[in-house]
């Protein structure tokens, strides 16, 4: 059946791109949220040439660059600033993948939501919580409470883009059925105005050690950084505020006292490793987060979940203008999973043990990853072709 009717189950970045780029072509979405409004934390922020593609198409990069900083050069680092590689982003031209480009989550989902209001064919269903799910040979359903009671939904096609904790995936493949592992590390995020340009230091930064190991990268164009790091596991969320402070002062360059940096928001949060067994069952589909998870330091989360977005768009739409049949959809379940399993969640574990499982004095001579950066600072062509693999 063509999908003139598409239920997506969710209002983050990843729901709203797919229902704009369906809504641009005249299909009828419904987006259901359960919150009565967008997410306002920033979570995630960097967006690499795949995901630019996609806001690209989707009409919406320009207001996103105007407003983010263009990445030049991701940087790995010994405690101390040390320079160890450096992957040169500008390396990637700009005639069909841009460059990786940084923005908080939540600034970009009032862009794309903006650009949705005029679409007559979208319509967004705040306050409804998705309960149940069905479906049959002719259409698929969601069961939703609302402020006015329970109702049913009815779509040809309906798309799980609600996050870790999809009710979607757990209705269809079972609550607790998320293949995959949660990390032992414990990860505190923060949002902080700090000077770091005064170092010398990169638009993003990776520092190796194997107890004080952090990520710094620059979120915006006023100044904000993204500092992630590691901390002991098993404390309460007080411990974990309590002791940033000292981690600050122990970790980031000029070892700053509370004085020297505007803290604006502080999260710690267990990080995940995890892939659902299909992104297809029958006239229910998963995207993003509600399909899998991986840590943050390979940059390939959130990323990872628009080239889902941009991927399922192609199936859809082609289905819609009858050039092709339903049986896409089983390509691009076999196709996502297959790029999470084999890059995806290699490249972000590698990168996760590089900053925490190494002596930083010597990494450089055991570190295969570094050494080649060493080469590709002098070789723009394997700078660009370290970068392209991940597009495929």
């Amino acid at each position: 059946m063509s999908p003139d009717e598409v239920i997506v189950v969710g209002a983050g970045p990843s729901g709203l791109l797919l229902a704009l780029l369906l809504g641009q072509q005249g299909v009828n979405v419904e987006i259901v949220e359960a919150s009565d409004q967008l997410d306002e934390q920033p979570r995630a922020t960097h967006y690499g040439s795949p995901a630019t593609h996609l806001l690209k198409r989707a009409g919406v990069l320009d207001e996103i660059r105007a407003d983010g900083v263009l990445m030049r050069r991701v940087a790995w680092r010994k405690p101390d600033g040390t320079l160890l590689g450096a992957l040169d982003l500008s390396a990637v031209p700009d005639e069909r993948w841009e460059r990786t480009v940084a923005l908080p989550l939540n600034k970009v989902s009032r862009i794309v939501l903006r650009h949705l209001q005029p679409l007559k064919s979208v319509e967004i269903k705040w306050s409804h919580n998705v309960v149940d799910v069905g479906q049959d040979e002719t259409e698929a359903w969601v069961d939703v409470e609302t402020p006015s009671g329970k109702q049913r939904l009815k779509a040809d096609y309906i798309v799980g883009c609600d996050g870790a904790n999809s009710k979607i995936r757990r209705v269809l493949q079972g609550d607790k059925n998320f293949p995959g592992k949660t990390w032992d590390q414990q990860i505190v995020a923060t949002n902080v105005y700090y000077d770091f340009d005064q170092f010398g230091w990169d638009d993003s930064n990776f520092i190796i050690h194997p107890e004080h190991w952090f990520m710094a990268a620059r979120i915006s164009k006023d100044g904000m950084w993204r500092v992630s790091y590691g901390e002991v596991s098993g404390l309460s969320r007080e411990e974990y505020l309590e002791r940033q402070p000292m981690k600050f002062e122990t970790m980031l360059p000029g070892n700053p006292k509370p004085d020297a940096y505007k803290l604006t928001n502080i999260s710690p949060y267990k990080i995940h490793q995890r892939c659902a067994e299909k992104m297809r069952v029958g006239r229910f589909l998963l995207a993003a987060d509600a399909a899998h998870l991986c840590n943050p330091f390979g940059g390939l989360g959130l990323t990872g979940g628009l080239a889902d977005v941009d991927g399922l768009y192609d199936c859809l739409i082609g289905i819609h203008q009858g050039k092709t049949s339903d049986s896409i959809l089983d390509r691009y379940d076999q196709v996502r999973r297959d790029m999470w399993h084999k890059f995806i969640d290699v490249v972000s574990s590698e990168n996760l043990c590089r900053l925490n499982s190494q002596d930083p004095e010597t990494a450089l001579e055991q570190d295969k990853l570094l050494q080649m950066l060493a080469k590709a600072a002098d070789d723009k062509d394997l700078a660009r072709q370290m970068q392209l693999v991940s597009l495929l």
